[in-house]
């Protein structure tokens, strides 16, 4: 069977590392496979391709797709010739609506939606037509789903089709991600962090829906107050010199922040870290880096945006979203744990994420709905 993905993009996030990993996974050897981004191939393109899959980018600007990107599209479709049609966020389910238009055959048109839908006017004004698109095409769509029950309340509520929806979690590689005390040391002696501090971590690309100024100013209240305390942010243009961040940290705590900006290897960060901590404001449906640094054993402290509340459950805790002074209690409350304290909650949390979001379940959830869209199409 030849399944077709099509992504908005292949940088680093959330969406494009759960392509990733379903692919490495599983689906990659199950299925014939390719993947069309509409941007660039990004810094997951590469690590695709390794899997032996083709990887496509139709070079597409920000705004609206020109009439050079339907070409290629078009080509690429015709030349495949796919029987399942995956799209992967708004413009990429868009982008896969038409492709599956121009494909030859009849294929199967599958949605995927990565984002939970609190305020459309916290989106951009284009991403809001986007959205609005997506509303009204839902029902030519075979499937569509999504990464967290709260998701597809929301986008039904807002007028999605939802006869033919339904929720796949995100997957994690327990083998992959896992505790390493080898590790931990290594990244802690790569970044200069003394093995007796106690780091916090945060991994989220700069967006206003990360709210990365509410963890900072969170951060620097408890960095007053625990002079051990270490803050290991890690994320696309999280930086001081960011103009949204800048001034937040004052200059003399700035040595106890460490900005490492993108990185392709966050579980190994999260591997050092003795506690992990998201502070989106909104947006989220299943935050990937939560169940990645609850695999690896490190407990978290959570917004309660998406189904994170619901992940994390009570291994950890969950505060509500853009509250300074609930996360700052929450991460002072998290230090003033033992560290056997925390290393019982981070098993715990390892234990829940073996119990429900192991990557070789999910993975078969798609594979079994690929094979029952094929045969719904060939009927």
């Amino acid at each position: 069977m030849k399944v077709l993905h099509v992504i908005t993009g292949l940088s680093t996030g959330g969406a494009e590392r759960a392509l990733y990993n379903l692919l490495a996974g599983g689906l990659a050897q199950q299925f014939d496979t390719a993947v069309v981004s509409l941007q660039d191939e990004g810094s997951i393109g590469g690590r695709i391709r390794e899997l032996g899959v083709p990887v496509y980018g139709l070079q597409m600007r920000r705004g609206l797709p020109t009439p050079g990107v339907f070409g290629r599209l078009r080509r690429l479709v015709r030349a495949f010739r796919p029987e399942i049609i995956q799209g992967w966020m708004y413009h990429g389910n868009l982008a896969a609506s038409v492709a599956a238009r121009m494909a030859a055959g009849r294929p199967a048109l599958a949605w995927n939606i990565r984002q939970s839908l609190y305020d459309l006017k916290a989106e951009k004004p284009l991403t809001r037509q986007v959205i609005r698109a997506n509303r009204l095409l839902s029902g030519q769509a075979d499937t569509i789903i999504y990464n967290s029950r709260l998701s597809r309340s929301q986008h039904e509520s807002f007028g999605f089709q939802g006869s033919r929806a339904l929720v796949i979690s995100n997957g994690f590689d327990l083998q992959r991600l896992r505790p390493d005390p080898a590790t931990r040391e290594a990244v802690r002696r790569e970044l200069d962090l003394p093995s007796d501090v106690t780091v916090i971590g945060h991994i989220a690309r700069f967006h206003p829906m990360k709210d990365h100024a509410s963890f900072l100013r969170a951060a620097v209240q408890v960095a007053r107050a625990h002079p051990s305390a270490r803050f290991l942010l890690v994320g696309r243009n999280v930086s001081p010199e960011n103009p949204a961040l800048a001034g937040i940290v004052p200059s003399e705590l700035l040595e106890r922040f460490v900005f490492t900006g993108e990185r392709s290897d966050p579980h190994r960060l999260m591997q050092a870290m003795d506690f992990f901590a998201t502070s989106s404001a909104w947006g989220e449906g299943f935050p990937n880096v939560l169940g990645e640094a609850m695999a690896c054993g490190v407990p978290c402290v959570t917004t309660d945006v998406g189904d994170s509340a619901d992940i994390v459950a009570d291994t950890g805790i969950i505060v509500p979203p853009s509250d300074v002074k609930a996360l700052a209690s929450a991460l002072e409350k998290m230090i003033r744990k033992s560290p056997e304290e925390r290393q019982a909650l981070g098993q715990a949390a390892r234990k829940r994420i073996q119990t429900s979001y192991v990557l070789d379940t999910v993975m078969g959830q798609y594979a079994d709905l690929y094979r029952k869209l094929r045969e719904r199409r060939m009927m």
